[in-house]
């Protein structure tokens, strides 16, 4: 084994620190270090992706990928970059395939009608689509439509039809919409074709597409997010949005509240989680569980038993952070070495496993 392993990171965007590299990817570098293990950060481009491909080949075991693709002009030459790089014995962490299924907004869709998401979720890839379903959704009642790229709430728009009680049957193009966008918690009023005309530019191009999914009132109690390492619940952080009038929005940019939990203050969330963990797998194509990852999570009340229950809202999968519990680098560093050494064992002793 080479025992070296190559993080990635795109230049830009507002999780950089003085040194233009996230501040939690330091102490992984530190982390793997202590066990005797070499780490370094490259920033991808697609200028020098022939070279940053040949230097990964010649001198890593695994890369970890810390990229948010919407710090990309276009993610199309850094995903094949890394599918090459997996093609060719480097340890893909995650794997792009698995980071794509994870991180994109349709995954929500793909898991509907299990524990986690309720059947009344739909996923538009054009405009056709998303003109002939999505009245018939808002009809039911309020609604978040989401963009299938974007951060911290871009894109993300909670639909109130304005004087529902006028319309019992269908919702006409002219009825007048509030629209509020989760990156900020503002609004905007346009009519039902404004809306519907205005989202096709989250249907354009390769990755175009939109989430269609009820809206769940108690988020003014807080988003839960769950963070994952692999197939361990690590942290729970819960995120309560300001305490001002339309706020649903979870981001810190628009003044939510986060506090930061142990996973055995969530005791019942962690069985649910524990529980249909190989379900998430099969039905997001059976990919290994990324290295790090989220599920947000929203209470919701049982309608038959009046109990709560957990919604499953969103998987993100590209670049998750962790920076306000740097320890988490000691326990990454561990899975990382134990599984590399693992497969190591795998592939070089089991003739079954060889290529």
């Amino acid at each position: 084994m080479k025992k070296h392993i190559v993080i990635f990171e795109a230049r830009g965007g507002t999780d950089k620190g003085s040194y233009g590299f996230r501040n939690d990817s330091r102490p992984i570098i530190d982390s793997l270090r202590k066990r005797g293990w070499k780490a370094e950060i490259i920033f991808y481009s697609d200028e020098n992706r022939g070279e940053i491909y040949r230097h990964t080949v010649e001198k890593a075991d695994a890369y970890i990928s810390r990229v948010n693709p919407g710090n990309l002009p276009n993610e199309t030459g850094y995903f094949q970059m890394l599918r090459e790089l997996v093609t060719n014995g480097v340890a893909g962490l995650p794997h792009p395939d698995a980071m794509q299924s994870y991180g994109a907004k349709n995954s929500i869709e793909k898991l509907k009608g299990t524990p986690l998401v309720p059947e009344d979720v739909f996923s538009y890839y054009t405009f056709e689509e998303f003109k002939d379903h999505f009245p018939n959704t808002l009809l039911k009642g309020t609604r978040v439509v989401k963009q299938n790229r974007g951060s911290t709430g871009e894109g993300i728009w909670r639909v109130e039809v304005v004087d529902k009680d006028k319309y019992k049957d269908e919702i006409p193009l002219d009825a007048e919409l509030k629209l509020t966008e989760a990156k900020d918690n503002h609004t905007e009023h346009k009519s039902l074709q404004e809306f519907l005309e205005f989202c096709i530019q989250y249907l354009e191009g390769e990755n175009g597409m939109l989430l269609d999914m009820p809206f769940l009132e108690r988020i003014v109690e807080g988003e839960i997010r769950v963070l994952m390492l692999r197939n361990t619940v690590v942290n729970i952080v819960h995120k309560k949005p300001a305490n001002t009038p339309d706020a649903f929005s979870a981001t810190l940019f628009s003044g939510a509240v986060y506090r930061y939990d142990k996973p055995e203050e969530w005791p019942d969330l962690v069985k649910l989680i524990n529980k249909n963990i190989s379900m998430i797998q099969d039905r997001l194509g059976s990919y290994d569980l990324p290295l790090i990852w989220t599920a947000d999570f929203i209470l919701d009340t049982d309608k038959k038993t009046k109990k709560d229950k957990y919604v499953l809202g969103e998987i993100n999968a590209s670049c998750v952070g962790f920076t306000t519990f740097l320890e988490l680098s000691e326990q990454i560093a561990d899975e990382l070495v134990n599984l590399l050494y693992a497969e190591n064992v795998v592939n070089k002793k089991w003739s079954a496993f060889k290529k």
